[in-house]
């Protein structure tokens, strides 16, 4: 049959189906349902042949970034399981909470036919742009699913299998979704049945292994019903803080135990009066436990905590008489080399629990959401939800629903009990909002009423709900200026900028040196090769703009300790974009202040292009006949500070 014809058939089914005229794909309600939303809700062309949105390489780079330690945490799993099922032409794809392809897995020698189907990294799956598919529905009803052939709502995807599997954070919240897809498979749905199990079971891996890098400062108890299987192979999961508090537990704990949901008390779950449980981590035996709900014997393994940085900070040597305060979450910000740095984390620390809102400014990688995240852990709030939310990354006609969730039938394919926004999951912890001077001007006003009020009113609901939470926002904006042109609420302004901190680029930082060698050694430890870096290259790194900011440094860094095949890591190993700009950009001698007369000439002559073009880098490099690259470099270089930063 021809491809035309074909197509034209499916997207007449499509129609007649939603109509009722028709019946209904495979007798799912669930994929009913996204066929009526894909069709009237979003519009979509059931006959369109054209494959899905691809993320440009920068900004792929820059959604990787964000889901660092997800993608750490699933690595070896995608590996696996392709390993398992590459041999029936399947590729493995990971996404993030939105749909975004992070990582994948494919045979490079049927790269080119995945491809041809959009099954490859940088791709975009979310139901408002590509229909029902498996990743779409998976991110709309948080359930695992198989979707084959003609159960896919556009033509280009009807020869497409694929099973999907939602991951969730230990908080509760969806972090992305496992998917396995095959280009040819049998005509049959039933063939899938092996493969969706295999899915949802590496999706439950990966959901532990992040579990446990999301709860390495706490004490995390390793259980199973089978004492054999404890090391092995274990079911539950639970961390808790020094006092016994239950900090989190993992997905299958929480089908297993009641009561997980609100605070509980490590000892609240079991009788451990034999045993102190922080001792069996000491000494690393397994105990046999008894559930005080059913009286049933749980054999466990306790971890103490682990002795690393969780926030992505450099660590610093340690100092034995270092004051509490300067132990805590903020201690590597509080011993930065960089003056701002310090002081911004001093004004944290003491405005932590406060109840004041925070607004983060400063470049993007920078280090905005690292920070957060130290703030929220340095506080009481500490073993509660901390939910990030990037308000530029969701779509207008989701965010309302992602923030504020909805009610039982509050519109067409709801699921049937409504479902939690991300503010109500942030109850009694921290909400983060990421890139808030993106947020759309309708829906500043209700975010409004909940700082407020306290309260949030889910779609399709009259009944308000009780929040308890900190706030958190940053932007790489200039919220003043916007909020100045009516492009952001002052009122909303004015709520979120209780307290305001500006996180320096790194090309100001004073602490460069350190943080790349700090950096460096992370990523070297992680390669399990002792390497070093040339001193040569230190200078130059530090002398570089940075534009990509701490961000832009990691990546760089990891790719060259990865491709070193030596013990020292020198300019050999930069990625090529970053090689080529030293190659073209020579070393400029660095003027300390007052040395030199031309050195203030110099300055003044850029500070004045800066001024003349509102600070503006392109064109004032324009203007100057010189590279960004260098512009920044120059300033970095100068000291030149721009006049709204503090």
């Amino acid at each position: 049959m021809p491809y035309a014809v074909a197509y034209s058939q499916h997207a007449a089914r499509v129609r007649g189906a939603v109509e009722g005229r028709l019946p209904a794909p495979a007798g799912s309600p669930r994929l009913v349902s996204s066929w009526q939303r894909s069709f009237e809700r979003y519009r979509l062309d059931p006959g369109s042949v054209i494959g899905p949105r691809v993320l440009t390489a920068s900004e792929l780079r820059e959604v990787r970034d964000r889901e660092d330690a997800f993608l750490r945490a699933s690595g070896q799993c995608l590996t696996q399981l392709h390993d398992t099922i590459r041999d029936a032409d399947y590729c493995v794809m990971l996404t993030d909470a939105h749909g975004v392809t992070i990582d994948y897995r494919i045979d490079r020698d049927r790269r080119n036919d995945f491809r041809h189907a959009g099954l490859y990294i940088g791709s975009c799956w979310s139901e408002s742009e590509e229909g029902t598919c498996g990743i779409a529905n998976v991110l709309t009803d948080l359930a695992p699913i198989t979707v084959h052939k003609t159960d896919h709502f556009r033509a280009a995807f009807t020869t497409l299998t694929c099973s999907a599997a939602p991951i969730f954070a230990p908080g509760g919240e969806l972090i992305g979704v496992l998917d396995a897809s095959a280009v040819q498979s049998p005509d049959n749905r039933d063939s899938q049945r092996i493969v969706n199990r295999l899915v949802r079971q590496s999706a439950a891996l990966i959901e532990d292994g992040y579990f446990l890098h999301r709860t390495a400062s706490c004490w995390v108890l390793f259980g199973h019903q089978n004492r054999s299987y404890v090391e092995a192979q274990p079911e539950l999961l639970i961390a808790f803080d020094e006092n016994g508090n239950v900090v989190a537990a993992n997905r299958r704990a929480h089908d297993t135990l009641a009561g997980l949901d609100g605070p509980r008390h490590i000892d609240e779950i079991f009788d451990s009066s034999h045993v102190q449980l922080r001792d069996v981590g000491r000494i690393e035996t397994i105990a046999a436990l008894r559930l005080r709900a059913t009286g049933a014997t749980l054999y466990a393994r306790i971890r103490a905590p682990l002795d690393r940085t969780r926030f992505g900070v450099p660590n610093q040597p340690h100092r034995r008489a270092e004051s509490m305060q300067e132990t805590g979450a903020l201690g590597p910000f509080l011993r930065s080399g960089d003056a701002r740095v310090a002081a911004n984390a001093r004004i944290a620390q003491r405005i932590v629990g406060k109840r004041l809102p925070i607004l983060l400014l400063g470049e993007t990688g920078a280090g905005k959401e690292v920070f957060a995240r130290a703030i929220h852990d340095a506080g009481p709030r500490a073993s509660r939800p901390f939910v990030a939310v990037n308000c530029g990354a969701l779509p207008e006609s989701l965010i309302e629903s992602e923030l504020f969730g909805y009610a039982p039938g509050a519109f067409t394919g709801a699921r049937r009990h409504g479902a939690r926004g991300k503010i109500a999951m942030a109850d009694g912890g921290t909400l983060f909002l990421d890139e808030i001077g993106d947020m759309p001007l309708v829906l500043q006003t209700r975010l409004l009423r909940v700082l407020a009020e306290g309260e949030v009113v889910p779609l399709g609901s009259e009944t308000p709900v009780r929040v308890d939470l900190d706030v958190i926002c940053a932007t790489h904006r200039d919220l003043a200026r916007m909020t100045a042109d009516g492009a952001f609420r002052d009122d909303l302004y004015y709520r979120l900028s209780g307290a305001v901190l500006t996180l320096p680029p790194l090309r100001e930082r004073r602490d460069i040196r350190s943080l790349i060698d700090a950096v460096f050694d992370e990523e070297a430890r992680a390669t399990g090769r002792p390497l070093r870096l040339d001193d040569a290259l230190a200078q130059r790194l530090a002398a570089f703009a940075w534009p990509g900011n701490l961000r832009q440094l990691r990546n760089v860094l990891r790719f060259a300790c990865a491709v070193c095949d030596a013990a020292r890591v020198d300019a050999r190993h930069l990625p090529a974009d970053l090689a080529a700009q030293f190659a073209t950009s020579p070393d400029e001698p660095v003027t300390p202040h007052g040395r030199h007369d031309d050195a203030d000439r110099q300055r003044a002559k850029i500070v004045a292009a800066l001024t003349a073009h509102h600070w503006r880098p392109n064109a004032t490099a324009h203007a100057l006949g010189i590279s960004r690259a260098t512009l920044y470099r120059r300033i970095a270089k100068l000291g030149i500070v721009a006049p709204h930063r503090v």
